[in-house]
């Protein structure tokens, strides 16, 4: 039985980058009045402009951002952060401590906090709960490994290019909410 309804009739893009397919994925969500999410644009200082083209040519990170998507999916409120890995080792060190924080803020106002981590060497993309970088996060902090390797992602948790749409993770997502009940 779904949670959420996720019916979606598009096509699928190929050589693409996994902000280009997460953000193609969100645009049909929205468009179908499933979904409305959106990125979040990392807050930059400018430092030198080019006073003829109004272009930024240096700047750096003005404050940490917390994660790169946010939105609602049918009243309910989701986070993510979409990491890539090219190989079958993650390392922890590409999620930031005020990253975990905010997610466990977020979970905590009974949203629902995931990374979406593309596999590339692989061509597959996972939903990780934010239970699940939790408990990698916490075993690191342990002493344990600060890396987590593909085979301990719970494959049921596959994001499929399904309906038309590249990375259709509502069907993860709904598989989250129900194991939550």
């Amino acid at each position: 039985e779904m949670c959420i309804r996720d019916s979606l009739e598009f096509t699928w893009i190929k050589g693409s980058t996994l902000e280009e397919l997460i953000n193609f994925t969100i645009e049909k969500y929205e468009e179908s009045n499933i979904a409305l999410i959106q990125k979040i644009p990392t807050p930059i200082k400018p430092i030198n402009i080019n006073h003829d083209t109004r272009q930024i040519t240096l700047a750096y990170f003005d404050k940490k951002s917390n994660v790169d998507y946010i939105g609602v999916v049918q009243g309910i409120p989701v986070c993510f952060d979409a990491k890539e890995c090219d190989g079958d080792t993650f390392s922890l060190q590409n999620v930031h401590r005020h990253q975990i924080d905010f997610m466990e803020k977020f979970e905590g106002q009974k949203g629902i906090s995931v990374i979406l981590l593309y596999f590339s060497l692989r061509d597959e993309a996972y939903y990780l709960p934010y239970r699940d970088i939790r408990y990698f996060y916490d075993r690191a902090a342990d002493g344990g490994r600060k890396s987590f390797r593909y085979d301990e992602i719970d494959k049921n948790y596959l994001i499929r290019r399904s309906q038309g749409v590249p990375l259709h993770f509502l069907e993860a997502l709904n598989l989250d909410l129900c194991s939550r009940n």
